[in-house]
């Protein structure tokens, strides 16, 4: 568990250095628009093809990248109850409905990669293949739509037209199916661009990271629906599908993580209530720092 303590500690630090430099005037909430677009357009759809096109896909694995389809279906649902009978206003609505099924498996993978080493990462990457699908479409929409857009569907098609990630998945997938190789010049590039994208997002979630509890009903209910009940999620359809060993514990983990980055991003970009999509993701993340790990050694 030390090893993986100091795997984290560099991310929370540039977290830190985020807010600090917020604090003191050097950066402001305009610039953390600016790394997040940086992050969706560039860094984002680097690390996908990175990731998709050295895949081994195979058969016998299928229900990895299915799991989350249902994870991701049932906490919306979840969501949608809690905000209605909560009486969120629209743009804070949005950011509960796309944080809840956000599921942040870049955080996973250093406690995964720790223990388990490259055969629990690339049970990860299967899980998040499904992942992120969802994520770089539908949930994109759900952010689209409760936006400024929503009264604009041509503006939302476009919108989901340029999403970036959701090409550079479907070429990703294209090129690893037919055995295409990423040239060792490009796979230098999409590396480099591909890092920026943890550095970017902790830099933003500083920069609007306040440390007052933004919208405490809606902001705990967005922590226990991700994580505790995504927990139960997790335990659920391990026992459907009678999982054991590894594969268990990436179920459980995956479904169980905090709210992703991407919810941050996806607000910024739609413009829904960014304080409080910040607010959700860092201190889901800062929970996560706990329970994470507390998982994995109880697993």
């Amino acid at each position: 568990m030390n090893d993986i303590i100091l795997k984290i500690i560099p991310v929370v630090l540039v977290f830190v250095l985020g807010y600090t430099l917020k604090r003191i005037g050097l950066l402001k909430k305009a610039d953390a628009d600016l790394f997040l677009r940086v992050v969706f357009y560039v860094a984002l759809p680097s690390l996908v093809l990175l990731s998709i096109t050295n895949l081994k896909l195979s058969w016998d694995l299928v229900y990895l990248p299915v799991i989350p389809a249902f994870v991701i279906a049932i906490t919306a649902g979840a969501s949608f109850l809690i905000g209605k009978i909560m009486h969120l206003e629209r743009k804070t609505f949005g950011v509960l409905l796309i944080g809840t099924m956000i599921m942040n498996l870049g955080f996973a993978i250093p406690f995964i990669f720790a223990a388990y080493g490259e055969e629990g990462l690339a049970r990860l990457t299967l899980f998040d293949f499904g992942n992120a699908i969802l994520t770089f479409s539908f949930i994109y929409y759900i952010a689209c739509r409760y936006g400024e857009d929503k009264k604009n569907p041509t503006a939302m098609i476009k919108k989901l037209a340029y999403s970036v990630p959701l090409w550079a998945l479907a070429g990703s997938i294209a090129m690893n199916l037919a055995g295409i190789k990423l040239p060792n010049a490009a796979s230098g590039f999409l590396q480099i661009t591909g890092n920026m994208t943890v550095p970017l997002v902790m830099l933003s979630l500083g920069i609007y990271f306040s440390p007052k509890l933004v919208k405490i009903r809606p902001l705990l209910s967005g922590l226990v629906i991700r994580m505790a009940f995504g927990l139960f999620l997790g335990f659920m359809f391990v026992k459907l599908f009678h999982l054991e060993g590894l594969n268990r514990i990436i179920v459980i983990i995956c479904s169980s993580a905090p709210i992703g980055y991407n919810t941050l991003t996806f607000s910024s970009l739609a413009k829904l209530d960014k304080e409080f999509a910040a607010s959700l993701v860092s201190f889901s993340v800062l929970a996560g720092l706990v329970f994470i790990p507390i998982l994995l050694m109880i697993l």
